[in-house]
């Protein structure tokens, strides 16, 4: 990894956060990991603050609602969770909450009188438009000064590495080496 010296200007200010378990001879993989966890931190903190500040909404009520604003014939819960990767116990408090907002309606699946599908109502729709606006305003200032070019390229890289990520491998399962076992029968 090419020297850089943001770790030093980061230090300066104070503003070093998880990146200062680095130390200089760590390998590379590890300052990036410290790195997008502490950016991730900062950048979620920050839209977390903005969101309760301008709209008095929880981060999950504006992920949530994101979730059925894309999908406009709406969601069943068991999906709404997992797209959400929360519990079903989360889906169903957020669920009732917005619901008695008149944010979201619920009603019975026609394939499945087991579950429910999730919609967000006109209202719920308008005011999540009008913070999904605000929302990418937020994250093109605090990106602003990362060029065009740049997030490209790292969007792209970043998309490699949740596709490795996301292959089973023997090395991303356990790099721990095991101890012998045993053949002797007692």
């Amino acid at each position: 990894m090419k020297a850089d010296n943001s770790h030093a200007l980061l230090s300066e200010a104070d503003q070093l956060g998880l990146e200062a378990r680095v130390v200089h001879n760590d390998h590379a993989t590890l300052k990036l990991w410290l790195r997008l966890l502490a950016c991730t931190t900062q950048i979620e903190s920050e839209i977390r603050r903005r969101l309760r500040q301008r709209f008095g909404i929880s981060l999950s009520r504006f992920d949530y609602m994101a979730q059925l604003y894309r999908q406009p014939e709406g969601l069943r819960m068991k999906d709404l969770s997992r797209h959400l990767m929360v519990t079903g116990g989360n889906v169903t408090g957020l669920t009732d909450e917005l619901e008695r907002e008149g944010m979201v309606a619920r009603e019975g699946s026609p394939t499945d009188r087991r579950a429910w599908i999730v919609r967000l109502t006109d209202t719920g729709r308008t005011a999540f438009s009008a913070m999904a606006t605000e929302h990418e305003q937020w994250l093109v200032a605090l990106f602003a000064g990362f060029g065009g070019d740049d997030a490209q390229k790292l969007y792209r890289q970043l998309g490699q590495l949740r596709v490795q990520l996301m292959a089973p491998t023997e090395a991303a399962e356990d790099p721990t080496p095991k101890p012998a076992r045993s053949t002797r029968v007692v």
